[in-house]
Formats: structure tokens, C-alpha cells, sequence
């Protein structure tokens, strides 16, 4: 055995670009066409390949749900086996071609036999590493199976050393944070808390912490809108943030929550953090500038300007009177706030952007597009 393989498998603990290489070492080990692994933890599913076409090949398997439900993943799960298993292990050869897995996706193109193994890590997540043959080579043979095995331990720790690094960086992420006075916590995929700072845990009437470390947002409103930031991030590797108010058990709008997708490499299958969730405060009574309203609420210019103009106590008349717009199409602007502030009403609106604290409190407060024309 090439002892340098067992230093590259240590090296991909602290380098993710380096586990292709170590897929491809334990490829040609097994006679492969190609080697997978996947980092799972319940529906999510992280994964690389020894080749760029592999990747490509296996994305919308994982994406369309099939790596989840195929039999074959769940029974490598399943076997309490420290070791790679051969398809025969945990198949029959009636199974194997009555499976649809094997039907539909494997001997379509030309491939039918692995090598697997799946390794369950301390952080929740499994480890499983699948090296795809082709169907006409015939099975992976035992002395492969056995130089296998003797990496494995290799693989297993480096696994761990990996899954807790990214954990570590998640808790000083949110600690960094919570130095520069900013409550947050960090979220994977499935809106699990990996990391959260003392800030946010003491937001209690705003935050509620759950069960299997999840949290939930009081304002029902809000809760719904960060679950579905965190499903379209998970969905298209999005990079928008997306800002929403979130109101205390009395619901007042006091703070302003800001989900920020985490956009790291693709080849980093330990990297489950897919989103850091900031709540900041609002407090001081007086309508912020246009600029703020715009940036908080990932507002157009004319939408902030329109929101700002409420806040100011003008009518949707009235504004459409001074800017020389149709009041549809104030209406229509109007309607686009409503939906981005997560407001059902103008009135809470008002109330919103009137508890929004001002930027830079010793500067004098900008004019408000009214102010501007009673002065003139």
C-alpha cells in the first residue's frame, strides 16, 4: 500500500479539495470507474466524487430525492459492519435486479457493482463512501475488500477530525459575532441551530428554543418567513439575504431578523452550515432614512421611498399627487412593501419602520420627502 494514500486521507480532514484525490486512490483500489462520498444527516445529503463527470452525474440523483429513498443506501446504513461490503453482502442477486436502483440508474450506464461503507460520526452526520464499478468487471473481489478495510480506520478519523473542525468554525463564527454586539446563531439545511451565541439565547421573547436543537420565532409571521429563507437557500444555493421584522409576545416590531446564506466550496461535504440568522434590534421611535428602509428589507428605491413616505404619515393619494406616479402604481409599490416586510397591513408599516432605530444618532435626521416640500 502507497503510505502517501494514508496522508492524503489525513490532509482532506483540513483540505476538502483533497478528497477527490483520496476517492480516486481508493477507486483504482477497487477496479472503479468512480468513487462517491456523502455526508447525510437525515434528507441532507453533502457529497463529492474522484471526477468532475461523477459529480455531475450523481447531483440530480441526490437532488430529486433518489441517493435518500434508493434501498441500497439504506441497507449499507443498516449493516453493523466496521468495514467495505461488496454488493453482495447485503443483496441477492434476484434484489439487485429487481431493485430500481440498480434497474433504472446503475445498469442503464453500464455500472452495477461497488464497494461501500458507511461510518456514523458523533455529530449526527454518516460518513458513506460508495466506489462504483462496472457491471461487466464483475464484483469488487476480496483482496480488494481487505486493502479497503485497512483504510478505513483512516477514513473514519479523518471523518471525525473534518466534521468537528467545520462544528468549531460554526461556534466561532457566531461567537465573532456576538463580540461585535450581534445576536445570531448558525443554521444547516434543515434549520438545525449548530452553533449559537449568548445573545440570541437570550431572546426569549422573541427566540423559542426546541426540541433536537431547533428554534422557532414567537412571531408566527416571521417563523414562516425564516423557514422558507432557509428552504431556498437549501434549494438553489441562493446567496440573497433575506431581512424580515420579528415581533415580541405583545407584538410590537422590535427587532429585524436578517438570514445570510453561508456560501463556501462545494467540495467541502463537511460544511452543513447553510445559513446565519442575526436578529437586531429596533428601538428609537422616529422613521429611518430611505437608505436604511432600502437596505433592511432588500427594498427597490422606489419601494423605500413609497415606505418611507408612510412612515411620514402621507396617503397612497398623496404621494402618488407628489411624485407624479398613477395611484395603481403606488398601489403596486405599496403591495411589493407589504410582502417584503412581512407587514399584512400599511398601518403596521408605519408601526415597523417608526420603531426602526436611526443610523449614526448624532448626525442630524435626514428630511422626509414632506418636510422637504413644506419647507419649500
Amino acid at each position: 500500500m502507497d503510505p502517501q494514500i494514508i496522508d492524503r486521507i489525513y490532509e482532506s480532514a483540513f483540505v476538502a479539495e483533497c478528497w477527490p484525490g483520496v476517492l480516486d486512490d481508493l477507486a483504482k483500489i477497487a477496479s472503479a470507474r468512480a468513487g462517491f462520498l456523502f455526508v447525510s444527516n437525515g434528507d441532507v445529503h453533502q457529497f463529492t466524487s474522484s471526477t468532475v463527470v461523477g459529480f455531475q452525474a450523481i447531483k440530480p440523483l441526490v437532488e430529486n430525492g433518489w441517493i435518500a429513498r434508493c434501498e441500497r443506501f439504506r441497507r449499507l446504513l443498516a449493516v453493523p459492519h466496521s468495514g467495505f461490503l461488496s454488493d453482495s453482502a447485503i443483496y441477492s442477486e434476484v434484489e439487485m435486479r429487481t431493485d430500481p436502483f440498480y434497474r433504472d440508474i446503475l445498469y442503464p450506464r453500464g455500472l452495477g457493482w461497488a464497494a461501500g461503507t458507511a461510518v456514523p460520526l458523533p455529530t449526527g452526520d454518516c460518513f458513506t463512501v460508495s466506489l462504483e464499478r462496472d457491471y461487466a468487471s464483475g464484483p469488487v473481489d476480496g483482496a480488494a475488500i481487505d486493502e479497503l478495510d485497512k483504510l478505513r480506520p483512516h477514513l473514519a478519523r479523518s471523518a471525525l477530525m473534518a466534521a468537528r473542525l467545520r462544528l468549531e468554525r460554526a461556534r466561532t463564527a457566531s461567537d465573532t459575532l456576538a463580540l461585535i454586539g450581534l445576536a445570531a446563531l448558525v443554521l444547516d439545511q434543515s434549520g438545525k441551530v449548530l452553533a449559537a451565541n449568548s445573545l440570541i439565547e437570550s431572546l426569549g421573547t422573541h427566540v423559542q428554543w426546541r426540541a433536537f436543537n431547533r428554534v422557532s420565532l414567537n412571531d408566527k409571521n416571521a417563523d414562516q418567513l425564516l423557514h422558507d429563507a432557509i428552504a431556498g437557500i437549501a434549494r438553489s444555493g441562493g446567496a440573497d439575504v433575506r431581512s424580515f421584522p420579528v415581533r415580541d409576545h405583545n407584538m410590537e416590531a422590535t427587532m429585524i431578523a436578517h438570514v445570510v446564506p453561508v456560501c463556501l466550496s462545494s467540495r467541502d461535504v463537511f460544511v452543513r452550515s447553510a445559513a446565519v440568522l442575526i436578529v437586531t434590534p429596533v428601538v428609537t421611535p422616529l422613521a429611518p432614512p430611505v437608505e436604511l428602509v432600502q437596505s433592511l428589507f432588500d427594498l427597490t428605491p422606489a419601494e423605500a421611498r413609497i415606505a418611507r413616505c408612510l412612515a411620514d404619515g402621507e396617503k397612497v393619494r398623496d404621494i402618488a399627487n407628489n411624485s407624479g406616479l398613477s395611484v395603481n402604481t403606488i398601489r403596486t409599490h405599496v403591495y411589493h412593501v407589504l410582502q417584503k416586510t412581512g407587514c399584512n397591513r400599511q398601518s403596521e408599516v408605519v408601526k415597523l419602520l417608526t420603531s426602526i432605530s436611526r443610523v449614526g444618532p448624532d448626525k442630524p435626521e435626514p428630511e422626509s420627502p414632506s418636510q422637504a416640500r413644506k419647507r419649500e
